[in-house]
């Protein structure tokens, strides 16, 4: 999702742009008071344009003194919240805003825009649309619309929404974009290449298409696209923010080409930005806290606790571990539907105070977490859910890191099926730090980080599997690939459901694709990904000495 601008025209409240019309008339505000507001204000926007966001804040933050609710200091304050990359503070600014004035369409969309950086995109979308109702004409608001509705797997919704965006703009970037990401997602490589090739010669979100473009085939050698790519870097043809975006695009060319050499060049400059940092540190705390609270002592206690419901099915792991094909193979038998990447369960444990600074607050709350509190939690996860299907008796969802999650799913949906995804370690790191992953996994830019955090990971999973025996089925990679058939056949007895063989034609699976896998997910099994490692081992002392034991170097 691409960052909106310092800030946004659709952003500024118009009615600021009315004098006092813009500031409404209240009772517990005096003319004085409203002629206050409006020039603090209107003083926030003017330093807000000009970059001084610090100076802006303190500006809306004098108004929302005197007056809490007030609508278009709530708004302004949001946009600040999403210039600081703070989306969640954004998205409960732009709430607050919405309460007061329900029938804006410009702090809907904000508000749509702020829950999409959240991944709550089931919530934008109702946001999105609703703006849309207020105001149709919103281009910027179809083109997010269009890409949360990707985000939960509506590829043909999302693919006539950005092309309604573009009846009315025919070079909107976004709905550009976002129309080649539909079609890919839905397996129509060819008009998605031919909408990406449109887009970088028109000179449309370059930088984004040519990356796009790179994932939708392989270069079986050097390719002209290569050297296109590698002259729009050497003349710093786009913006800096966007260069990562030209880096990946050459980097996977060179891989396919083997051109290792250049391809760990490219990878190197597409992560060198390192003005957001992961504490490594931190996260690993986190991970012995998890391990300490989610004891067999207080799993033993609740054994009764949460919904008794079978429907739903996990696939978790690190990123880049399978987890894509493992619901392709599952979501094509006929009982499952495949509901991809969600973030309900994380955002259920956010909300109990799972985070890296409130794991004391997580373990006092869940500690006095009742049984009718545990059954109302594992309902609101039925709930959402069931946007997917509502007699499907089996739904995936394939959020790689709900492996935190496990000791929670386990207290609140006791009889849920869980599939852990395991790669090679070496393989699994190196493919995410090749891979252009969103902000949650900063990890993955600093290869030496990548090692420290995927043996968090291990101790971690070692801890579930300890603590919960015989619920976790380890679904290998290696082994899945070697052996087709067996590997499946063990999955879906697993999810306890009769074999079909469907699984095995997953390549005819028309459902959209979400994730960066969805390429290859349609590709009949291959082994090239198996030590795909070798070819770059020089280049990667830092991560296998931080891999210690768990890297296998044979």
């Amino acid at each position: 999702m691409p960052r909106l601008p310092t800030l946004p025209p659709k952003a500024i409240p118009p009615r600021l742009e009315h004098g006092l019309a813009g500031v409404p008339r209240s009772s517990s505000l005096s003319l004085e008071d409203r002629k206050r507001i409006l020039t603090l204000l209107q003083q926030g926007v003017a330093l807000q344009r000009q970059g001084d966001f610090l100076a802006a804040e303190h500006c809306y933050q004098l108004v929302l003194q005197q007056k809490p609710d007030f609508p278009e200091a709530n708004n302004l304050m949001g946009t600040i919240a999403l210039e600081a990359c703070d989306n969640a503070a954004a998205v409960a600014y732009f709430e607050l805003a919405v309460r007061a004035l329900p029938k804006d369409p410009t702090i809907r969309h904000n508000l749509g825009s702020a829950l999409s950086r959240v991944h709550d995109y089931h919530t934008a979308v109702t946001q999105l649309r609703k703006a849309l109702e207020l105001k149709p004409g919103q281009v910027d608001s179809l083109g997010i619309l269009a890409n949360c509705l990707i985000r939960i797997g509506k590829g043909e919704d999302a693919l006539a929404i950005a092309e309604k965006g573009l009846r009315m703009n025919a070079s909107h970037p976004e709905c550009r974009v976002v129309r080649a990401e539909a079609l890919i997602n839905l397996g129509r490589m060819s008009d998605a290449q031919a909408q990406l090739k449109a887009n970088i010669a028109d000179g449309i979100a370059v930088a984004k298409s040519w990356q796009s473009y790179a994932a939708t085939q392989k270069f079986e050698s050097e390719a002209v696209e290569l050297d296109a790519v590698e002259a729009a870097i050497a003349a710093n043809a786009v913006d800096k923010m966007q260069m990562p975006n030209l880096h990946f695009a050459a980097a996977k060319m060179c891989q396919d080409a083997k051109l290792y050499e250049r391809a760990m060049e490219h990878y190197g400059l597409a992560q060198a930005d390192q003005s957001k940092r992961f504490d490594i540190g931190a996260y690993e705390r986190r991970i012995d806290s998890l391990i300490n609270f989610f004891n067999p002592m207080f799993l033993g206690a609740r054994k009764d606790f949460g919904d008794p419901s079978q429907k739903p099915v996990f696939i978790l792991g690190m990123p880049r571990s399978g987890t894509t094909l493992t619901e392709q193979i599952l979501s094509s038998h006929p009982q499952v539907v495949g509901a991809g990447e969600l973030t309900e369960m994380a955002r259920i444990a956010r909300g109990a105070g799972d985070t890296v600074r409130t794991m004391a607050r997580y373990g006092l709350l869940l500690s006095t977490l009742g049984k009718d509190e545990s059954r109302a939690l594992a309902e609101r996860y039925l709930k959402f859910i069931r946007h997917f299907s509502v007699d499907a008796p089996r739904i995936t969802d394939k959020m790689p890191h709900n492996f935190e999650q496990i000791g929670l799913i386990s207290l609140l949906l006791p009889n849920a099926t869980i599939i852990h995804c395991q790669r090679d370690a070496i393989d699994n790191c190196l493919s995410i730090y090749m891979n252009a992953l969103n902000d949650a996994h900063l990890y993955g830019t600093d290869l030496a980080l990548l090692g420290r955090y995927y043996r968090a990971y291990d101790r971690l999973m070692k801890h579930w599997h300890k603590v919960l025996p015989g619920r976790i089925f380890d679904n290998s990679y290696e082994v899945l690939v070697d052996d087709l058939e067996g590997q499946s056949r063990k999955m879906v007895a697993h999810c306890k459901l009769e074999w079909d063989d469907a699984c095995l034609n997953y390549t005819d699976n028309a459902r959209s694709i979400t994730t960066i896998s969805r390429w290859q997910a349609r590709q009949p099994i291959y082994k090239t990904s198996l030590k795909r490692w070798k070819p770059y081992e020089k280049h990667l002392g830092p991560l296998i000495n931080a891999l210690g034991d768990l890297a296998d170097t044979s």
